[in-house]
């Protein structure tokens, strides 16, 4: 297991630093945006921003020729493609041999993209429930070469997805601007949360990995999102830089494990239980602010 968070993990910059990682890869048509429009836009919003994503593609959605040619421009872009399992499905840390396959199943359809990595994201961020599971998860992970690409900044952008696209198909002229301010603040909020709870770990900020999914709400508010950050002092950094950080190699000795590496590192410290919920995010939490502001 890795050592404990110390002071000792290296860190030039002083301002807490971001990379985008966007999940799933569905790219169903949704109200306002076509599967391809919705990548056209998050593609636009990082090429303005000159930075470099991680894109972690369940296999599952890999099925035709508009995924190819996302995937392709991607690649092209030099935006990492990443392993995020072929089913998508929940590890609750029994049998993790069936995980390890289902990764090997969704590798053939990303690996002849010049940008894929031996990167492997665990969907719902869900490591094990036991420390069997786990720690026979982290050692067939190793066998294959594979790195986990951790979240440290969780979000639940899906759950604000979820309610814009319900609202606008039983009403397609529902103004759009509250949805994204709401999607803004609570970004903001969850990040300053999670750089904080490492400020308090490390002694400094860290480079972070953000979890978005290729989503609605991503395609129209991750351009704000990243203006958002830039504005208030963050640095936008490449997903590569992030992931190669020696923070990313930790492995938290925690039981269930996953959720937010910050989160997991926390936990493991046994200082911040009053402030760590589980899971760390879920719509429950999200569900009484929408309902509040009408949304």
């Amino acid at each position: 297991m890795a050592a404990p968070p110390s002071r000792g993990v290296a860190r030039a910059r002083r301002a807490p630093a971001i990379a985008v990682t966007i999940d799933d890869f569905d790219l169903s048509d949704t109200p306002l945006m076509s599967g391809e429009e919705r990548d056209a836009a998050i593609r636009a919003a990082l090429n303005r921003h000159k930075i470099k994503a991680g894109g972690f593609v369940a296999g599952k959605y890999v099925n035709d020729s508009l995924s190819k040619r996302v995937l392709s421009a991607w690649s092209s872009a030099d935006h990492i493609i990443g392993n995020h399992s072929f089913s998508h499905s929940y590890f609750s840390g029994n049998n993790p041999d069936a995980l390890m396959a289902d990764i090997m199943m969704c590798e053939p359809l990303l690996s002849e993209y010049p940008s894929f990595r031996r990167l492997f994201r665990f969907p719902y961020l869900a490591e094990g429930k036991s420390r069997e599971g786990r720690d026979r998860m982290r050692m067939l992970l190793k066998q294959r070469e594979y790195a986990n690409a951790h979240v440290t900044i969780d979000t639940s952008d899906w759950y604000i997805d979820n309610r814009l696209k319900a609202r606008l198909k039983a009403d397609p002229s529902v103004p759009i601007a509250p949805y994204k301010r709401f999607y803004l603040d609570h970004i903001w909020e969850r990040a300053n949360f999670y750089d904080g709870v490492a400020q308090s770990l490390f002694g400094h900020s860290i480079d972070h990995t953000i979890l978005l999914h290729h989503r609605l709400a991503t395609g129209l508010f991750l351009d704000d999102m990243l203006s958002m950050f830039r504005a208030r002092g963050w640095q936008l950094i490449d997903a590569k830089t992030a992931f190669a950080s020696s923070v990313f190699a930790m492995e938290p000795d925690v039981v269930p494990a996953g959720q937010s590496l910050i989160w997991s590192l926390a936990k493991a410290d046994g200082r911040f239980d009053k402030l760590l919920r589980y899971p760390g995010e879920d719509g429950d939490y999200e569900a009484p602010k929408m309902d509040a502001a009408n949304l």
